[in-house]
């Protein structure tokens, strides 16, 4: 988005952290200080700050090009990134991405990113191929329960899925690790708005069940409407946070983002 769109929220940058003081709940599990990702010398994330509490779903809104994805790639130690960024108490720097599934981070990336040539059952196994419990394939029926069309087609290959049942795979096997902090990347891109729906049932469903979601999605309405807080990027920097209530009624986000 241009800032000629006249959606320039610089009232964001003077604001305290979520975790500085007034809250009373000690560090989040997810903690971002000045994050910054450039590629071949451009800034794509310009020194943003952000968190996300135990069992919260935060939302993070903008337009293409914005920097969501980068961030998500970053936090993942998919990018090289600068800043201080620390999960679960750890300093994400010092872990590699396995480190991070086996902490109970996990990512689901924008295109699903399922194994096309293995099937769905097997798909699942790999979400949980870190873990040496004996609950995997307990959890893989909790899966089925969670996402019937699952169960159905458990033994086709991922690749022959149609989009919207790829979204609840890719889901479900980041699901198979047993996250605290789950990663969602533009789950709804190029979804029927029937299977858009069951993607965002899916999504509150796990978020009821303590699992903090960070979700990033360009249908803002959507996000604001299942997240508890917001953060609105804009050209590689945050530049409005608040809850997502305030943010859906807030004028200049409707105007920029919801259509109104």
């Amino acid at each position: 988005m241009s800032s000629d769109q006249g959606l320039t929220f610089r009232e964001a940058e003077n604001r305290p952290l979520p975790w500085e003081g007034g809250r009373g709940e000690g560090q989040p599990l997810l903690a971002v200080t000045d994050l910054q990702v450039s590629y071949g010398g451009i800034a794509a994330v310009k020194g943003i700050s952000f968190a996300v509490e135990a069992g919260e779903t935060v939302a993070l809104i903008g337009a293409n090009g914005a920097g969501k994805t980068t961030t998500l790639k970053a936090l993942a130690r998919l990018l090289p990134a600068k800043g201080t960024l620390r999960y679960d108490g750890a300093d994400l720097h010092a872990l590699p991405p396995n480190a991070l599934v086996q902490r109970g981070f996990s990512l689901v990336p924008e295109g699903r990113g399922v194994f096309a040539r293995m099937s769905v059952i097997e798909n699942l196994r790999m979400g949980a191929y870190q873990r040496k419990d004996a609950g995997i394939e307990q959890d893989i029926e909790r899966m089925f329960d969670l996402l019937p069309r699952l169960k159905e087609r458990q033994h086709q290959l991922a690749g022959t899925l149609s989009g919207g049942e790829q979204q609840m795979l890719a889901i479900a096997r980041a699901l198979m690790s047993r996250p605290r902090l789950l990663l969602l990347d533009e789950p709804s891109m190029g979804l029927a708005p029937l299977m858009v729906q069951k993607i965002f049932e899916v999504i509150r469903s796990v978020a009821a069940q303590g699992v903090a979601v960070l979700l990033v999605e360009q249908n803002a309405s959507l996000a604001l409407e299942t997240a508890s807080r917001a953060y609105v990027m804009e050209s590689g920097c945050i530049t409005l946070a608040d809850t997502a209530a305030n943010l859906l009624a807030d004028p200049r986000v409707q105007a920029a983002y919801l259509g109104h």
